[in-house]
Parts: C-alpha cells; sequence; structure tokens
C-alpha cells in the first residue's frame, strides 16, 4: 500500500484499519464493516434515487453484502488496489457504486426478459473493471455500421447503463421497442467482429 506521495492524505484511522484487514488481523473485517456500513447503504440510496428505485430493506441488505463480498474476496484484492489516490471513504463508494449498478441492471435486465424468478447471475459474473475486448476506436468504428438510433440505444444500455425504459423516454421510442434494437444489433456487431476476425 503507498505510504506517501499520494494526492490525498489517508486518514490515520483509515490506514490502521486498511493494513490490520490485509494482514487479517482478529476483529478487523468486524470493525471495518462497522466502519463504513453508513457510507455503503448511502451510496445504495444514492443509485436507488438516481434510478428511480426505491429499495426495500431486505434489497438494501442484498446489495450492502454483495459491495462486501466483492471488497473481502480474494484476499481483499479490491483494497490491495487502493492506490492512495483519493481517500479511502471515497474510493470505496466509487466501488460500491459499480458493484451496485451492475447488481441493479443485472436484475432489471432479468425482470425485463420475464426471468425475474430464475437464478440470478452472481455478481462476481461481472468485473471489478470492466475492460474492453476491442479498442475504443473500433468499437465506435463497429458501431458506424449500425443506425444512428441503434448505436445510441446500443450507448445507452450498454455504456450509460440505463434501463429499456429510460432509453425508450429519452429517444421517445416504445420501450417495446428497445430490446429488439439491442438484440439486433448486437447480431449485427457480432457478425461484423467475426467478418474482421476472418
Amino acid at each position: 500500500m503507498p505510504q506517501g506521495g499520494s494526492s490525498v492524505p489517508l486518514a490515520d484511522v483509515d490506514r490502521r484499519l486498511l493494513d490490520r484487514c490485509l494482514k487479517h488481523e482478529h476483529g478487523a473485517w468486524h470493525e471495518f464493516v462497522d466502519r463504513y456500513a453508513g457510507l455503503i447503504y448511502h451510496v445504495i440510496q444514492h443509485v436507488g434515487h438516481a434510478r428511480s428505485l426505491i429499495f426495500s430493506v431486505e434489497d438494501m441488505e442484498d446489495l450492502a453484502a454483495e459491495v462486501f463480498k466483492r471488497i473481502v474476496e480474494h484476499d481483499y484484492a479490491v483494497l490491495r488496489r487502493f492506490q492512495g489516490k483519493s481517500s479511502l471513504p471515497t474510493y470505496l463508494a466509487v466501488i460500491a457504486r459499480r458493484v451496485c449498478i451492475r447488481a441493479v441492471v443485472q436484475r432489471q435486465r432479468e425482470a425485463e426478459l420475464g426471468h425475474s424468478t430464475a437464478h440470478r447471475a452472481s455478481i462476481e459474473d461481472f468485473p471489478y473493471e470492466v475492460e474492453p475486448t476491442l479498442p475504443a476506436d473500433e468499437v465506435e468504428r463497429l458501431l458506424r455500421l449500425l443506425s444512428d438510433r441503434d448505436a445510441e440505444v446500443v450507448r445507452m444500455y450498454h455504456l450509460k447503463q440505463m434501463t429499456y425504459r429510460q432509453i425508450g423516454q429519452r429517444l421517445s421510442i416504445p420501450e417495446s421497442s428497445v430490446g429488439p434494437i439491442l438484440s439486433k444489433a448486437r447480431r449485427k456487431l457480432r457478425q461484423a467482429a467475426r467478418r474482421d476476425q476472418d
């Protein structure tokens, strides 16, 4: 973990708690949860508000559990990646927001597809940092194969993580047409990518 030169000084209490967690000291993780649970719940509420969603107590607890699971898994890999370029609470807020959004988007997709009662994919299916399989300029080149509207739908859904309803409202198209547009666009993009690889 970086000790100096960071743009934002790491508070002593955060530094000590972080070190203790990484050393697996007894009780450190429980103290970590106690200290940052309020922050995590605040981020979850903010995500819900931004997406016009109302989370039940059970939803909040499930999402918080997903966040803490992400933090602790792989021997605290998320904490070990902390570079000290921000305060620890800010870093944790970013992580919590990403994990929460991915979980919410996954659930919304299943509901839109009529699989809300199906087995929900684990949040582990989503990497902490989503690395593009193609360079950004190549992605844009492929998107140009689509009509302006279809390309914008793809960007809104996959890059901006907007829901079908939000996309429909923003583009003034029926919500029910968003899914078919995405399916057609994905097929076209996959075909183009395969042609380029041949």
